[in-house]
């Protein structure tokens, strides 16, 4: 991705290298460098000609990642089990900030995208993209016999709710474990589904966001997504 120039002293700080204030200090100490180009903060940097300490810029333009989140964890910011532990320090203070593509519980595992592009998160969170989740679901009990029927009728209610739950796919793997695609991303739906038909959630894993899957991916390892994965060539 080609990117257009930008403040040099803009630049370093959306990306989170120091604040704009200390740009100016970075260039005096002779750590900031275009080529053979004299600096200043207020210059206009191509991203791709800019060394930090003689190292290219890390990742100037927008991130896109597939990330195995584990059980135990959390998507929030500033909380001691947060899944930004697994990034670079640095990213915590990029502009816009690293954001996961919806989210899982602290109980649940599996693929997760983050982006700090805020126009491609919304186009996969969006309703009326239906994107399909795919969950492997390891259930306490075998699921009763006609749950296929109800989960995929389009008229099955949670509790406490109005509006019907989009048609769900079931595949059963064994008596207590079955994969379970949705095409919605409401709260806890996994576990309210299978409570609502009797049962009870013991481990619950996402294999496959969309089109996203883990591919050798260990827990608490990520992989940048490519230009042809992302749409952003």
């Amino acid at each position: 991705m080609i990117l257009p120039p930008e403040r040099l002293d803009r630049l370093l700080s959306r990306l989170g290298y120091c604040s704009r204030s200390e740009v100016r200090d970075w260039i005096r100490a002779g750590r900031v460098t275009a080529g053979e180009s004299p600096v200043h903060p207020a210059t206009l940097a191509d991203p791709s000609e800019i060394r930090i300490d003689g190292e290219p810029l890390d990742h100037p333009g927008p991130l896109y990642l597939a990330y195995y989140k584990q059980a135990g964890t959390v998507c929030a910011q500033g909380d001691p089990r947060s899944i930004y532990h697994d990034f670079p320090e640095r990213w915590s203070c990029r502009r816009p900030a690293l954001s996961s593509v919806g989210r899982l519980d602290r109980d649940t595992s599996g693929i997760l995208l983050l982006t700090d592009d805020g126009d491609w998160l919304h186009r996969w969170i969006h309703p009326r993209r239906q994107v399909p989740r795919q969950y492997r679901v390891q259930l306490a009990e075998p699921l009763v016999e006609n749950a296929g029927d109800v989960l995929s009728s389009g008229d099955f209610y949670l509790e406490g709710e109005r509006k019907p739950c989009m048609p769900a796919e079931l595949r059963r793997l064994s008596g207590t474990e079955i994969l379970l695609t949705l095409k919605e991303g409401r709260y806890h739906e996994v576990r309210r589904m299978m409570a609502a038909l009797g049962n009870r959630v013991v481990a619950l894993h996402r294999e496959h966001f969309g089109p996203y899957g883990l591919d050798g991916l260990a827990p608490g390892e990520w992989r940048l997504l490519s230009p042809e994965e992302t749409g952003k060539e």
